[in-house]
């Protein structure tokens, strides 16, 4: 994830980047070193003003902020566990049912409950917290790349819709919060944000008119970008996607130093003309570039300065590597820094390392962190399937951050200053090794994910009830699903889901392809919100996909896992395939292909609050 961006105010007389850098750098060595001191402090700080709240006063801990008694006392949850809470609060209760501190808005976490976006509420000095972090990404970056501060990263960062919950809190995504705030909005003079995006394109809702005039920023400026890069792999290759599509107007645009009219918000338009000047040779490069047969390297061809690729290239989202290789000439892919909706966490202090040795250092000061020690099942998926409850045995196997043993997986357990209290978060880390007696993390997965696209995240329990209610289009023809798979294929831009289905046909009846089109539909309509809002608002997402594989299928895939060393005794179908022989093996028994033929249903917020907006 890129530092949020800053305006680019002319520098006070007595700035000086080298002092700050250095100043920051220190602050890393001075927490890292001292981190289980940084954490204990972090811990009393949390709980003494909270001491009142009632959730920890439910729960018995009477005031204490000492370790040992939030341990005994205070058990391990999960979201489930506190969504009584969290309702209370978002149907207007404002007593201090989880912090001291006035919740001021919800983040949306792109985790789901019951379909729903998981509602994490936050306080206001968190934006604080969040800066803190940001601040750490660029004087990092400067030791392994210098002169970052002598021109401009091209980044393609948007905001996403909100909604209001009935006591009229605003719910919104994370980086959409911090993109509004006035920690955005009025931040200070920074030579390492001056960005090719102004404000105002970031800022814009529509999101065909955000892309299209970041993208006609960052072309005018294309000589100064030393950086590019976006949130996540996916939505930087949905930008270069973009480019290759819309390029003949962009020319057009830079040629007469005129905006298309599809952008019509007013705010864009203007920021744009500030930018924007005729330019007729800029215009012949970028058409005879984009012109060419071939689009390998187009990002360094377009913008031949640029140094790095700063995106998430680390757990799901490694299925993207490849392309961006292709795209950047295999220009080094920049994962800066580990975060959440629930909170910060810490940053990559080797930034240029390859993608596959990406790991994080947790910053101390950020949250109370705590490690839950995972036991990874042997099997065909990447997936880690974690208990929902734990044991008492099991709470006690917790350990603090200085306590991780290097090698071990561990999924991450927070305490924060916005009011979660030993919350599983779902992310399995394990330990790469540590910066002074700081741990530094490998991030494994989220745990139980078997489908992920973009920020979408489906389970196995998901995505089986989305099966069930597919296969009901099936009955009047008498067929049932005999056995069925699927793949995330990112192969299309945007990428999207793909089940294998082997049918068992009783019937004499011909199954008409309207039939699996309506499976494909009903798929999306009974996956989460994230996915769908991906599908319909984002357009991160494209149609679902059932393939039909010929009779026997399945029986293949188990010889074939069983010739690669699994035991016949405890094989079982793999509910999502990532090994690329076996996606071979399973697309070349494919008979026929359907998509879904619209999008799904969704709107912003929950389906509970639909009648009260």
């Amino acid at each position: 994830m890129p530092e949020a961006p800053k305006n680019t105010h002319k520098p006070t007389t007595d700035y000086n980047l080298e002092l700050k850098n250095k100043k920051t750098l220190q602050f890393i060595e001075d927490v890292t070193s001292n981190a289980d001191e940084v954490q204990k402090k972090v811990l009393e700080e949390i709980l003494s003003r909270n001491a009142h709240v009632e959730y920890l006063q439910t729960h018995g801990l009477n005031g204490h902020t000492d370790r040992e008694t939030f341990k005994t006392i205070m058990p391990v949850i999960t979201y489930e566990d506190i969504q009584p809470y969290v309702d209370r609060i978002a149907n207007g209760d404002t007593s201090p049912i989880l912090s001291s501190h006035p919740i001021s808005e919800f983040l949306t976490s792109s985790g789901t409950s019951g379909g729903e976006r998981k509602l994490m509420p936050t306080i206001e000095e968190e934006l604080g917290r969040r800066s803190l972090l940001y601040s750490l990404l660029m004087p990092v970056m400067s030791q392994f790349v210098p002169g970052l501060d002598k021109g401009k990263g091209m980044y393609f960062l948007f905001i996403k819709s909100e909604a209001k919950t009935p006591s009229g809190l605003v719910a919104r995504p994370v980086l959409t919060s911090y993109y509004k705030s006035t920690h955005f909005k009025d931040r200070p003079y920074d030579p390492y944000t001056n960005y090719t995006s102004p404000n105002e394109t970031i800022l814009c809702p529509d999101s065909y008119q955000s892309m299209y005039s970041q993208m006609l920023c960052g072309l005018c400026q294309h000589k100064e970008v030393l950086r590019v890069g976006a949130v996540f792999a996916s939505g930087f290759i949905r930008a270069i996607k973009f480019l290759e599509k819309h390029w003949r107007f962009l020319c057009n645009d830079i040629r007469t130093g005129t905006i298309d009219s599809q952008i019509t918000d007013q705010s864009v338009r203007e920021a744009v003309m500030k930018i924007l000047k005729p330019d007729p040779k800029l215009a012949d490069f970028i058409e005879a570039e984009c012109s060419k047969d071939s689009w390998q390297g187009i990002i360094t061809r377009l913008w031949p300065n640029t140094k790095y690729v700063d995106v998430i290239v680390t757990g799901t989202m490694s299925q993207y590597i490849p392309t961006l290789d292709y795209y950047t000439n295999g220009l080094p892919l920049v994962c800066t820094m580990y975060a959440s909706s629930e909170c910060y966490f810490g940053v990559n202090l080797n930034p240029l390392c390859k993608p596959s040795e990406v790991s994080y250092t947790l910053i101390p000061t950020m949250a109370y962190f705590e490690f839950l020690p995972v036991q990874r099942n042997n099997g065909v998926n990447s997936s880690i399937s974690v208990p929902k409850t734990l044991n008492e045995k099991e709470q006690q196997e917790l350990v603090d951050l200085v306590d991780v043993k290097l090698g071990q997986e561990y999924e991450l357990v927070v305490t924060t200053y916005s009011g979660l209290y030993r919350y599983r978060v779902g992310d399995v880390l394990r330990v790469a090794g540590f910066k002074n007696n700081a741990p530094q993390f490998n991030f494994i997965c989220r745990k139980n994910v078997v489908l992920c696209i973009d920020s979408d995240k489906t389970d196995e329990v998901e995505l089986q009830n989305a099966v069930k209610n597919a296969v009901n289009h099936l009955l009047p023809f008498d067929a049932t699903l005999a056995e069925y798979t699927s793949y995330a294929d990112t192969t299309t831009i945007p990428g999207h889901y793909v089940l294998y289905w082997e049918l068992s046909l009783n019937g004499t009846t011909p199954i008409p392809p309207s039939v699996f089109e309506d499976c494909c539909l009903t798929l999306e309509e009974s996956l989460n919100s994230v996915y769908r809002q991906g599908r319909v608002c984002d357009k991160s997402i494209g149609p679902l996909e059932i393939k039909i594989v010929e009779p026997g299928t399945f029986d293949k895939l188990m010889d074939y896992a069983i010739s690669l060393g699994a035991s016949i005794n405890q094989y079982k179908t793999p509910r999502c395939v990532k090994f690329a022989p076996i996606v071979e093996l399973l697309n070349s028994r494919a008979v026929s292909s359907f998509f879904s033929p619209k999008c799904p249903k969704w709107f912003p917020g929950h389906k509970q609050w639909i009648n009260m907006n």
